[in-house]
């Protein structure tokens, strides 16, 4: 899976927890919480997500990485 295909999934799951948010505009490096109005609830059920999506397995304790999206593909591309 690309790194692309990962973004894309990212942001779909993104949508089904924040509708109203969007990446476009959000830099890579950009903590999510903050840009989007995003609290730790909403990064666990992205969390969630995107575990039932690609089917891995995200701990709690790898969550701090799932904050920016470019840690969260990054993160995500080591497992598949």
């Amino acid at each position: 899976m690309t790194r692309e295909d990962l973004t894309r999934i990212f942001a779909e799951e993104l949508t089904k927890i924040a509708p109203d948010a969007s990446l476009d505009g959000v830099g890579e490096d950009e903590d999510l919480r903050d840009a989007l109005d995003l609290d730790s609830m909403d990064i666990s059920n992205l969390i969630i997500g995107l575990h039932e999506r690609l089917g891995v397995n995200i701990p709690d304790k790898d969550a701090a990485k799932m904050v920016t999206l470019k840690g969260a593909i990054d993160y995500l591309a080591a497992l598949a």
